[in-house]
């Protein structure tokens, strides 16, 4: 017996993890069972339990990917040097946008779907998601004081809890469009983000 390298091992569980984002984010955690999840990702049940001691420990696996991910997303939209810190606001809500409103948003949405219904089935699912969240929070309210130092927007407040207002702001209007099956809350929520960077409609 071939015994797997730690990059085969890795590859793997990477390849598990990532089945499970594009399952998950279309069907929530609970929906979701494990076989669904093995079948798709072409592995056998005992190699997930090789990975994860269970589905909520694979529930936190899959949670800190997504967020090493997108963090990286954030950190590269803001750092474009050819753009304001403005339009790359703007870009970002933008990406927000288009991410929700596809049939088939690839793990990219997960944080909507699956935001409240795990934080009140697991505890370190939610801690994940608390400081998953704190971090999107905390590169935005770094970009808006950057942009306020160049010039390119404004805000009254303090940075930071401008940042939290607009990030929460942006999951209800998700929340919201997934109710009325309309874009109209993402137009609305477009419309308050110039307004508090003081853009131009």
């Amino acid at each position: 017996m071939v015994k797997a390298t730690t990059s085969e091992t890795s590859e793997a569980r990477d390849n598990i993890v990532a089945v499970g984002q594009r399952v998950m984010a279309k069907k929530g955690f609970s929906a979701v069972g494990l076989n669904e999840i093995l079948t798709t990702a072409g592995v056998p049940k005992g190699s997930f339990y090789y990975y994860f001691a269970s589905k909520d420990a694979f529930g936190e696996a899959l949670l800190e990917q997504y967020f090493k991910d997108y963090l990286a997303e954030i950190d590269l939209t803001m750092q474009q040097p050819d753009r304001s810190l403005a339009d790359s606001m703007i870009r970002y809500f933008e990406t927000w946008r288009s991410n929700q409103l596809e049939s088939d948003c690839h793990g990219k949405c997960l944080v909507v779907k699956m935001g409240a219904e795990v934080a009140d089935l697991s505890e370190p699912m939610r801690l994940t998601l608390k400081q998953g969240t704190a971090g999107i929070v905390s590169r935005l309210a770094a970009a808006i004081e950057r942009g306020s130092a160049e010039g390119s927007l404004s805000v009254e407040g303090e940075p930071a809890l401008v940042a939290e207002s607009l990030y929460q702001l942006w999951l209800g209007a998700s929340v919201m469009a997934k109710i009325t099956r309309d874009e109209a809350p993402f137009d609305a929520a477009m419309r308050t983000t110039r307004q508090v960077l003081h853009l131009s409609l």
